[in-house]
């Protein structure tokens, strides 16, 4: 979703992203490789001579019920991925000089009212934890003369998939309603706003983690009757956290993140949101401007 729109804006200004696919594609104003981005393999060399590398790959977290083996996939997704990535960067002969990597503001836990930025301790929840080793496999790349950015992203907001598409039918239906307490802090940030930050961070010295999450800071509750108000839809059934829990186990607390996470990083190096505030941002899914 955030990669596809970030290789069209940079192939519009006469960039030649090259993208990294399991099946053969010839499609857009870019090239393309084929492969297993957890798996060393000859799309590797396609990093040599490259100016940068973006790696947001990772298997969704919000797609089934965390079982044993699910925990597993979603790590080995980040770690295995972005090792592979390094590794190639490694052999390079002309490395990129910047890599950007995905990372989630779930590394700070569940934190109640405290006010997070980057310089924050992790939490100690699998979340945390994954992220904390995801970031570490992004690091090694420093060693190799490389400018790390780890963008700790909030929940990605879009009018053409992610977990806004996912949220919409119970309050289409009516039905709508926080996920868990609606006290818990629910950090996010507008699609377009993510590929802004990506961009800027490729362009300018920023180095190490990144909160990419909009300006305004709000509940769940705050959230719920924001996108209730732009559907014109009631938003008066909270879903309980033990409900949540029951039907969906350790996944549920990811819906229901409890993070009060600033931005600080990227706006005191300049960075400018275009979506700094929720109802715009959601009006501008629902319009089609996501």
């Amino acid at each position: 979703m955030v990669g596809s729109r970030l290789c069209a804006q940079l192939a519009a200004e006469g960039n030649t992203p090259v993208g990294l696919s399991r099946r053969i594609r010839t499609e857009g104003d870019m090239e393309w490789v084929q492969g297993e981005v957890g798996d060393a393999g000859a799309w590797q060399a396609a990093l040599d001579g490259c100016d940068a590398v973006v790696h947001l790959a990772g298997e969704s977290i919000a797609s089934g019920r965390w079982t044993a083996s699910r925990k597993q996939r979603l790590v080995d997704s980040r770690i295995l991925s972005t090792r592979q990535v390094v590794a190639a960067i490694a052999a390079a002969k002309s490395p990129p000089r910047v890599l950007v990597n995905a990372s989630a503001a779930g590394f700070y836990g569940p934190r109640g009212a405290e006010d997070l930025d980057e310089s924050s301790a992790p939490g100690s929840d699998f979340l945390a934890d994954l992220c904390v080793a995801w970031e570490s496999e992004a690091r090694v790349a420093a060693s190799l003369g490389v400018r790390v950015v780890c963008l700790r992203l909030g929940v990605v907001l879009s009018g053409r998939g992610g977990a806004l598409q996912k949220m919409l039918l119970p309050f289409r239906l009516g039905l709508g309603g926080p996920l868990g307490p609606p006290d818990r802090w629910f950090p996010w940030v507008h699609e377009a706003d993510v590929t802004a930050v990506i961009r800027f961070a490729l362009g300018t010295p920023l180095t190490g983690a990144v909160n990419a999450v909009a300006p305004q800071l709000v509940t769940m509750g705050d959230f719920a009757k924001t996108l209730g108000r732009v559907l014109h839809r009631p938003a008066l059934l909270p879903v309980p956290l033990f409900a949540l829990r029951t039907l969906l186990g350790e996944m549920a607390d990811s819906l229901s993140p409890g993070q009060r996470v600033h931005s600080r990083a990227v706006t005191e190096a300049g960075f400018q949101f275009e979506f700094s505030e929720l109802e715009p941002a959601l009006r501008a899914c629902m319009n089609g401007r996501a």
